[in-house]
């Protein structure tokens, strides 16, 4: 009810008053609104197929999100694993301890946590075709869909507060002030491998094979920005809601005429029908366009707060580290994000 119960509100309120007003025209004899089945099928068919594009567009963006995401949770775990195995004093002359080798393993691996909630709030920032930047009536109902479902990620503080924490003092100042934070923060990780190479605690192969890894975040993050910043083409997201807005309106017209014939009060039976048929078609445009954007901080979004929770979890994990944060668990309305 939340999702729909306001058009619900409206389309009953289409359907009676578009019977009561028909209706009122057959008692004066006057028939200019006696709209054919016929006609109307054909825009109800046209109109199927055009959502049905657009609603497996829009899932297509939706589950290649997740995808990104899957890979990045998978990526994450090898760069965690790879860190510790690869990084010790094996190749080297100079003498190192092994808390000195744990803690150039833990700077590697915070750092990457850093990246993930960096990439998180890169991701999270409004573009001008979301829902947050469309007309008034729309970023209110957006506005207080986020505070009804815990959300408002954009403002959460999570990303500062996780920076701050994972990436150490002397870089975080420097990090934040880049456009693309998370790009920067991935540089670091290859300039400090480089290091690591010419102080002999990685050979060739293995910074090679660690650089790989990082080349993969590039890759997962690219592919994650894409999907922000290039959004669903404008003539598949936005003339649908224009052709869903038609179907409706000569909905009634054609149900009262249809039922019209079934006796003295088979007029008034349209309604429920209409409203059924309305909603249902309504629904299938808003599934889809709450799918086409799964980085805008809705609750048919990627769940990202809740995959970095599970990656620090298990790279934290991985450094024995004996502060594990607690899972991120669903919100009222059973809303994981």
């Amino acid at each position: 009810m939340e999702f729909s119960g306001g058009h619900l509100i409206w389309i009953s309120a289409w359907a009676i008053s578009a019977t009561c007003f028909t209706e009122y025209l057959h008692y004066l004899n006057i028939y200019a609104f006696k709209v054919p089945w016929l006609p109307l099928s054909v825009v109800a068919t046209a109109v199927s197929f055009y959502i049905g594009f657009k609603n497996n567009s829009a899932y297509g963006r939706l589950w290649e999100a997740r995808k990104i995401w899957g890979a990045i949770v998978n990526s994450s775990r090898m760069w965690g694993s790879n860190v510790r195995a690869y990084i010790n004093d094996y190749f080297t002359t100079d003498t190192y301890s092994e808390e000195e080798i744990k803690a150039i393993h833990k700077k590697l691996i915070y750092r990457h946590i850093g990246w993930l909630y960096a990439l998180r709030s890169q991701l999270l920032i409004p573009t001008a075709w979301e829902h947050i930047n469309q007309n008034k009536m729309i970023r209110k109902v957006t506005e207080r869909r986020m505070k009804t479902f815990g959300l408002g990620l954009q403002f959460d503080g999570v990303t500062v507060k996780e920076l701050r924490e994972f990436l150490p003092d002397d870089e975080i100042d420097e990090l934040v002030k880049y456009k693309n934070t998370a790009t920067q923060i991935i540089d670091k990780q290859s300039q400090e491998l480089k290091e690591l190479r010419s102080k002999d605690l990685i050979d060739d192969f293995r910074h090679m094979d660690l650089q790989k890894i990082l080349n993969d975040f590039y890759i997962h993050q690219g592919k994650a920005e894409r999907i922000k910043k290039f959004p669903l083409p404008r003539q598949y997201g936005s003339m649908s809601m224009i052709f869903i807005g038609i179907f409706i309106f000569l909905l009634p017209f054609g149900f009262v005429t249809e039922f019209h014939d079934l006796g003295e009060w088979g007029a008034w039976l349209s309604i429920p029908f209409t409203i059924v048929v309305a909603w249902v078609f309504l629904m299938m445009e808003l599934v889809g366009d709450y799918s086409e954007n799964p980085f805008e901080g809705l609750g048919n979004d990627i769940p990202m707060l809740s995959l970095c929770r599970t990656i620090e979890i298990d790279l934290k994990e991985m450094v024995k580290d004996q502060e594990i944060p607690a899972n991120i668990e669903p919100t009222k309305g059973g809303v994981l994000m």
